[in-house]
């Protein structure tokens, strides 16, 4: 286990290390006409591995982390649809846990990695988290969802997040509820520098809790 030191410092390299490897091949990217080549969800894993010190399941299947927790990513840096958290919690899949609540039961942590550009002119990266086992208003935005795709008011199987692309808040949205999110760890970038920390609390995956935006 690192320390909280020693995780920080390979927090920022990671992070700069996904800023100059996306930026480093847009030019190519954008001279043979494709998209940039991005992993945002294999990033976002790996970044949420090194800061919490929680591994991954290699190449087993199931949650994002080893203690059940889901890792879910966002990128704006050259996107062409709107970017948001897909598929937060389970629908229309064959488990067991599927469509209803207990598939918040068995993680312990959610956590939302979105990457941004401020109005400041620097690349961001923020991390949210939340305890669906516990958080009651979280839960209880779910327990709507699910109740409303249940009575065929929503017919879609992807529960949907929209994150604050581009603002300083922490509401992120739903059509369940808007809801502001405890905010774990946020880094910015100046153009002409490298990552570093704007807020980091260790608190928040322990105490956090969501509020009504």
């Amino acid at each position: 286990m690192m320390t909280d030191e020693t995780a920080m410092a390979a927090v920022l390299k990671l992070l700069d290390l996904h800023y100059e490897s996306f930026h480093d091949v847009e030019p190519y990217a954008t001279a043979t006409g494709h998209p940039v080549p991005t992993d945002t969800r294999g990033w976002s894993q790996i970044l949420v591995s090194v800061l919490t010190g929680v591994k991954g399941l290699e190449r087993k299947k199931g949650a994002d982390l080893d203690d059940g927790s889901d890792v879910k990513g966002a990128n704006t840096w050259e996107a062409i649809d709107t970017p948001r958290f897909n598929g937060v919690i389970k629908a229309g899949t064959k488990a067991a846990s599927s469509g209803n609540m207990t598939s918040l039961d068995a993680m312990p942590h959610l956590y939302l990695v979105l990457w941004d550009d401020t109005s400041r002119g620097t690349a961001r990266c923020r991390i949210w988290v939340v305890r669906p086992q516990t958080d009651p208003v979280f839960r209880a935005m779910c327990a709507a969802w699910y109740a409303k795709r249940q009575s065929g008011e929503i017919v879609s199987d992807n529960f949907q997040l929209h994150p604050p692309r581009g603002q300083d808040t922490n509401v992120i949205r739903n059509t369940c509820g808007n809801l502001t999110y405890p905010l774990y760890f946020c880094a910015e970038r100046a153009a002409d520098g490298s990552y570093s920390v704007v807020t980091y609390d260790a608190a928040a995956p322990v105490t956090g809790v969501c509020s009504p935006a």
